[in-house]
């Protein structure tokens, strides 16, 4: 059995160790059209002031570990252009050669992740001094460009944005966030969002909202941004204004896509065409609580739905149970999770739902060092199941919001919340947890 597994990173990669782990008698080959296999992109924000070392230590395994001890035939540099399911095959070309390559599979998985989106036109960006933020060489670059740089600015305010807008802060550089919204992350609520609007300001970014960019300006590099509001200057730009799958080269296959590009899977990540595939970045998400397919690009699902991918494709069946919408980041001090519905949506969906703010220690009161931690939960009006959480504080985010997660994915109640037997010592909790008090606070 022939497999070819487009995108060697994590939805990729996950695919094919299942596929060699199932199928004794599969030949795999890799397609990937940059030259780094299985990194974590999650981890390279903090290469920019010095957490982490170098860029290359987010790598996982090279091309050479997986072609050396599990024989998989990685091919770097191979972009592929075009898939063509009557033939079963993929052609593309060599980015180093410019020769190009045709391919046949059985079966073939699409992982090709996604992309950072752009503001303008491509011409916007004949300027040297404009990046993006995704890869293992823009990092390079970019951790090359700041050591002449004092003054950086990033347009847009998502998750890239802000751990970025920490990472040159730490790093010393003066940062300015242009922001076409009212506010930072459109998970988080208004009143949630101005807490991490708050703590960019004490830390010293120059945080602007209402900004919709119009140019980039200046001779060989860029020297000054121009919004609808006013012209300012700076040194380098990023643009981090979010992603986009990269899946133009199969607009043309009869595959199935969202309107933004992502291919549209089932259960067992497969497309609409039988013996074709996608996972990650580049394709849809069940969405457990909606009940539908959305687009919530992370590296959690990437890997799963790989995995999944991998296993169906090999003949073992397996489905993919979903999401819940789980995320967190790190903003300086402050850590931010979310996970399940947000108000917008429960509106959009026309759901009826109650919700409750509420603050409280992260630990029992008593122990030193407690930290405020600020909840928002929401849940069904009818039959009071939980629907949403957010959670902002200094310490014990993700414990919340993970145990949360946990209660969303089997369709937990509040009094179901309640009754779960969570670890307790006063230097982690109180004998109620804060989302069990939360939950308490309703009978």
């Amino acid at each position: 059995m022939n497999y070819v597994v487009i995108g060697g990173d994590a939805a990729g990669m996950s695919a094919a160790m299942e596929i060699y782990r199932h199928d004794s008698e599969a030949h795999i080959i890799t397609l990937e059209k940059g030259f780094h296999y299985s990194y974590g992109q999650c981890g390279l924000p903090y290469v920019l002031d010095g957490r982490i070392e170098n860029a290359e230590d987010v790598v996982h395994k090279t091309a050479a570990q997986f072609k050396d001890k599990y024989g998989i035939d990685t091919r770097e540099g191979h972009c592929v252009t075009a898939v063509h399911p009557k033939e079963k095959t993929v052609s593309g070309f060599d980015v180093q050669t410019k020769e190009t390559f045709e391919i046949a599979y059985d079966r073939l998985i699409i992982a090709t992740g996604a992309s950072p989106k752009k503001v303008l036109k491509d011409e916007a960006y004949n300027l040297d001094g404009i990046y993006f933020f995704k890869t293992i060489p823009q990092t390079k670059q970019l951790q090359q460009a700041i050591n002449d740089a004092e003054v950086v600015t990033i347009i847009g305010g998502g998750y890239i944005a802000l751990e970025l807008a920490e990472t040159l802060t730490m790093a010393g550089k003066k940062v300015r966030m242009l922001i076409r919204s009212q506010q930072v992350v459109s998970f988080l609520e208004s009143d949630f969002a101005e807490m991490i609007h708050e703590e960019l300001r004490q830390k010293g970014v120059d945080v602007l909202f209402n900004e919709q960019l119009v140019s980039y300006d200046g001779n060989d590099h860029v020297s000054s941004v121009t919004t609808t509001t006013a012209t300012y200057d700076t040194d380098i730009v990023i643009e981090a204004v979010g992603v986009k799958p990269s899946t133009d080269f199969v607009k043309d296959s009869g595959i199935h896509m969202l309107k933004n590009g992502a291919i549209v899977v089932d259960s067992h990540m497969e497309t609409n065409i039988p013996s074709i595939y996608a996972a990650g970045d580049c394709a849809t998400h069940y969405h457990i609580i909606k009940g539908q397919n959305t687009y919530l690009p992370l590296g959690t699902t990437a890997n799963k739905q790989g995995r999944i991918a991998g296993l169906n494709m090999a003949s073992i069946p397996e489905q993919f149970k979903g999401i819940v919408g789980s995320a967190i980041l790190k903003c300086f001090d402050l850590e931010i999770g979310t996970t399940g519905l947000i108000e917008k949506e429960l509106k959009d969906l026309n759901i009826p739902y109650e919700v409750v703010t509420f603050e409280t220690g992260n630990h029992a009161g008593y122990y030193p060092n407690v930290e405020k931690l600020h909840l928002k939960m929401y849940w069904h009006k009818d039959d009071q199941q939980l629907l949403g959480l957010r959670v902002i504080g200094k310490k014990g985010v993700d414990k919340r919001i993970d145990v949360f997660a946990t209660a969303l994915y089997h369709a937990s109640t509040l009094r179901q919340l309640i009754d779960l037997d969570l670890s307790y010592a006063p230097p982690f909790n109180s004998v109620w947890d804060p989302i069990q008090q939360l939950a308490k606070r309703q009978f």
